[in-house]
């Protein structure tokens, strides 16, 4: 392992497929995040030119993943994950939705002994500034799942389908993650939340920014994943506490 890597604070995980009129200004801004990091972008066999701008990055914190065909965004993550070399671990789109600089708030609550993760949430953001975030599908069939897993997880968290999820890089990489597509969004708010109670720590929220971009802008997420988000937060919850987190790593239980 680079010992240089290994002594970064964060690494930052940025899957992308098609986002090559984002990129750029999307690693300039997590660049400008005063935090020892590191940046793993996954690319997921982008077709509009994406995997090449991103080959030209001269910068010396980037690292790239290219993924030999679409393994879909939830596999790009796991790859970042594997690959990931920082204290802690974030994981962020490679779109303009989200604001890097809210990485400060959460590291330094996810630093707290008794946090296992943090996750950064658009409904307590959008709070927090007295705003609404848009009514849509989208919205309607967010907090629907929400709703589903304070019911199956007896949590308060107001909105696990959040991209941005932080926790120390070796809990991350001790869970036994499975999913490939949106649905790892889900499975990591579930196996975090399980292992957290058994540990007797927390995931906690942080209100975060949150500017959402249209199917015409490039948005992803379809009304199936919702269904796979609902599969997802179902079968960890039946799983055994066992099979649902592989290992522990050692040193954050008894800090």
């Amino acid at each position: 392992m680079d010992t240089t890597a290994a002594t970064m604070k964060l690494s930052v995980i940025i899957p992308v497929y098609n986002e090559v009129g984002t990129v750029q200004e999307l690693v300039e801004r997590v660049l400008a995040v005063p935090i020892e990091k590191e940046l793993i972008i996954v690319d997921n066999c982008s077709t509009d030119g994406t995997r090449e701008l991103i080959g030209e990055f001269d910068y010396p914190q980037v690292r790239t993943i290219l993924q030999e065909r679409n393994m879909m965004k939830g596999n790009s993550v796991r790859k970042g994950i594997a690959a990931a070399a920082g204290e802690y671990l974030v994981i962020q789109d490679g779109d303009l939705e989200y604001n890097p600089q809210d990485f400060v708030a959460m590291l330094e609550l996810c630093e707290q002994a008794d946090v296992l993760a943090v996750l950064g949430s658009r409904i307590a953001g959008a709070r927090q500034r007295k705003q609404r975030l848009p009514t849509s599908s989208y919205s309607v069939g967010r907090e629907f799942i929400n709703k589903v897993f304070r019911l199956l997880y007896a949590s308060k968290l107001t909105d696990i389908a959040t991209c941005y999820k932080m926790a120390a890089t070796e809990t991350l990489q001790s869970l036994d993650l499975r999913c490939n597509s949106f649905d790892l969004d889900f499975e990591l708010a579930a196996k975090l939340t399980v292992l957290a109670k058994r540990r007797g720590m927390r995931v906690a929220e942080v209100p975060i920014e949150y500017r959402p971009r249209s199917v015409r802008e490039g948005k992803k997420v379809r009304w199936q994943d919702g269904l796979h988000a609902l599969r997802t937060l179902w079968w960890c919850r039946l799983a055994e506490p066992l099979a649902t987190v592989a290992s522990e790593p050692a040193g954050r239980a008894g800090e």
